[in-house]
């Protein structure tokens, strides 16, 4: 199937000629940009797009990566080595303030809007956790229901001085009646023993929020399906210069001088793959839109036929991996908690 334009309706027509003997699911991904510093008008975006999404029938809705809370397309928090501008700090002061609180108002919302269109939601945020930040993806069911979190084991370049890491404990994949769902982020993708352990998991449906909009990203997209035998949901932000502050309040570094508000930051990218390595939408360069197709779930067999890369094509006595899936905190209380004294007598 393919998209839609990015004036009006994100409109979607879809025919894939599924196989009527095995179940089929209907799943969108949204290319389309975060409102920059404003998290109430991110969210009032998201659920405009999730409504047309749902009135096309769609099942699964995916949005791109820091969907809510943004990604920090640009820019360097006043950073350098052995040195942090008050600028900078400033910066890192207002992303906090946009990140949002998991479980919180905001994750209710979300939780709500899930319920309301029926539809099964897989949404990028900046997760604040006291004064760390993480990359994460939060899971919702198509009752309303918060499923849990993903949050990205290892954050790419700059995006270390932002964002904290994730560890074991949130690598779900959950089984839910269209499939069993589970989400990595962006590079993390490019990282095989993460990817492993997901298809040891049963991952059907592979859903990749992703800032990465150049043309290699398609390879890495691909080289999923047909490793997981798996379908791949790769959504992005499509973003112009425009959809980010103006400076000074947000400079692009080095690159600041050759914009202007129509210059595109991002050019998105987002598609969706199946089983077999078939492109089954996108990819899009041309704006914000909502991506659809259908998911022919019997693929998934007639792939790992060929090729279950933990199942048949294992060879456990010579290659293995142990996954260390407990929380990683860095402080642990072993004493019970004291209980609360009664009135003294």
């Amino acid at each position: 199937m393919e998209l839609v334009a990015s004036e009006g309706p994100l409109f979607a027509e879809v025919d894939m000629g599924a196989d009527s003997s095995a179940a089929t699911v209907r799943a969108t991904v949204v290319q389309a940009s975060t409102i920059f510093y404003d998290t109430p008008a991110t969210l009032d975006k998201a659920e405009r797009l999730l409504a047309e999404a749902a009135g096309y029938g769609s099942q699964l809705v995916v949005f791109p990566e820091a969907f809510v809370g943004g990604y920090p397309r640009g820019s360097n928090f006043g950073i350098s080595i052995g040195n942090r501008t008050l600028k900078g700090k400033e910066e890192f002061r207002k992303y906090h303030a946009s990140a949002i609180d998991v479980p919180g108002p905001e994750v209710e919302r979300l939780a709500g809007m899930a319920g309301k269109y029926k539809v099964y939601l897989v949404m990028g945020v900046i997760e604040r956790d006291g004064y760390t930040l993480y990359c994460t993806v939060l899971f919702f069911d198509s009752q309303g229901r918060y499923l849990g979190k993903h949050r990205k084991l290892m954050p790419t370049g700059l995006e270390r001085i932002i964002w904290g890491f994730g560890d074991g404990s949130t690598i779900p994949v959950f089984e839910t009646p269209i499939g069993k769902i589970g989400a990595a982020i962006c590079w993390e993708n490019r990282m095989p023993l993460l990817r492993t352990a997901m298809y040891a998991k049963g991952i059907e449906i592979y859903c990749a929020p992703t800032a990465d909009s150049r043309d290699v990203w398609q390879a890495s997209v691909t080289h999923i399906a047909l490793e997981g035998g798996c379908f791949v949901l790769s959504a992005n932000q499509f973003c112009r210069r425009k959809d980010y502050p103006p400076p000074p309040d947000y400079v692009f570094t080095g690159t600041e001088e050759d914009l202007n508000p129509e210059s595109v930051v991002c050019a998105g990218g987002s598609v969706i793959i199946s089983p077999s390595g078939t492109v089954l939408a996108g990819p899009n360069y041309d704006g914000e839109a909502l991506i659809t197709a259908d998911l022919d779930l019997g693929e998934i067999a007639r792939a790992k036929f060929d090729f279950d890369v933990v199942g048949h094509y294992s060879r456990p006595e010579v290659l293995s991996l142990i996954v260390r899936d407990h929380p990683a905190t860095p402080v642990t209380f072993t004493s019970a908690p004291l209980k609360p004294e009664g009135p003294h007598k």
